[in-house]
């Protein structure tokens, strides 16, 4: 019997041996992954931080040249250096921190807009007086309801046109209307619409930035924007927009098709609902190569609304339209 348990005592204290070296193997191994993890994100922390200082070092270097080039006015060439480093600060994005990307687009804002201002300086200037509203309704005659209103939007049109030539891509005071404008007449350049009510508007191509203001029940269709859409006071509208930033303010019952790099922002908004981007049009892929938008980051459901404080409550000013309400056909 003394040498049975003598036999049992020895196979439990081997047994609890064997559980103490599994237990000191297992601590061993975790400690060790978990100083692999530290070191590897020590690792990414570092090199991130090198992209960063390359990023800035980088950034500086080419605003100070674009500059000179505008000193020079070699404007032509100061507008391909500026498309470059919008494209430089879009394939950043991922690892900048908010307060220098803020400070990047700002400065590229400015540049885009010395340019313009420049290149507005160079150009003589014509006087545009074009003020009439044209109203779809108006038109009371059916039998010649289509060829008034074809007459009226070749009017309209033309005098856009005239517009986009002489003072740098804006128009406003339209109503009831349809325009489509070229990717040649926009290509790299800011785009501001203003005043319109009951419009249709098609600006295909990359501009360089997009602004909007006083849009009333307007469906506005856009190719991809190098920079920045500006959107306020606008009501009852549908807008089709591809940008690197959105920032919109004074704006209700709006619905927006978006692809969008960064995180969307809305301020003093209700009712704005957002989908992705669905407008295709012949030379749409150029005009994304063109933009130096990444066609596969978009952040159309990632909004910012600065009026709501709450880090547990969904904002009560903007909601995701639901796949089945969705448009896709827009023509």
């Amino acid at each position: 019997m003394a040498a049975v348990e003598d036999r049992e005592n020895s196979f439990t204290d081997e047994n609890n041996c064997s559980t103490v070296q599994e237990r000191l193997s297992k601590r061993h191994q975790a400690r060790q992954e978990e100083a692999e993890r530290r070191k590897e994100e020590r690792d990414r922390g570092s090199l991130t931080e090198e992209k960063r200082d390359y990023f800035i070092t980088e950034f500086s270097r080419e605003k100070a040249a674009i500059e000179a080039l505008l000193s020079a006015q070699e404007l032509e060439q100061a507008a391909s250096q500026t498309a470059l480093l919008q494209k430089f600060l879009n394939d950043s994005i991922l690892f900048l921190p908010s307060y220098d990307l803020r400070q990047a687009q700002a400065a590229l804002q400015k540049l885009h807009t010395a340019i313009n201002d420049a290149r507005g300086e160079a150009r003589p200037k014509k006087k545009f007086a074009f003020k009439a509203r044209t109203k779809a309704t108006d038109v009371k005659d059916v039998t010649h309801a289509n060829a008034d209103a074809t007459h009226a939007n070749a009017d309209v049109t033309d005098a856009v046109h005239e517009r986009i030539e002489t003072e740098q891509c804006t128009f406003s005071n339209l109503s009831g209307v349809t325009v489509t404008i070229t990717a040649q007449e926009v290509s790299q350049r800011d785009v501001l619409l203003s005043h319109l009510e009951d419009c249709r508007v098609r600006l295909q191509g990359a501009p360089s930035s997009l602004h909007l203001k006083h849009l009333q029940r307007c469906e506005l269709l856009c190719g991809p924007v190098s920079s920045s859409v500006f959107v306020d006071h606008c009501e009852q509208s549908v807008l089709v927009l591809a940008c690197q930033q959105l920032r919109t303010h004074n704006t209700k019952d709006t619905q927006v098709y978006l692809h969008v790099t960064s995180r969307a922002i809305i301020e003093d908004c209700s009712g704005v609902s957002v989908a992705p981007f669905t407008w295709s049009y012949s030379g749409l892929d150029q005009d994304w190569t063109v933009s130096g938008l990444d066609r596969n980051r978009n952040n159309w459901n990632h909004v910012d609304d600065f009026n709501w404080l709450s880090t547990t409550e969904a904002s009560p000013n903007w909601t995701v339209i639901p796949e089945e309400e969705r448009r896709s056909e827009w023509e």
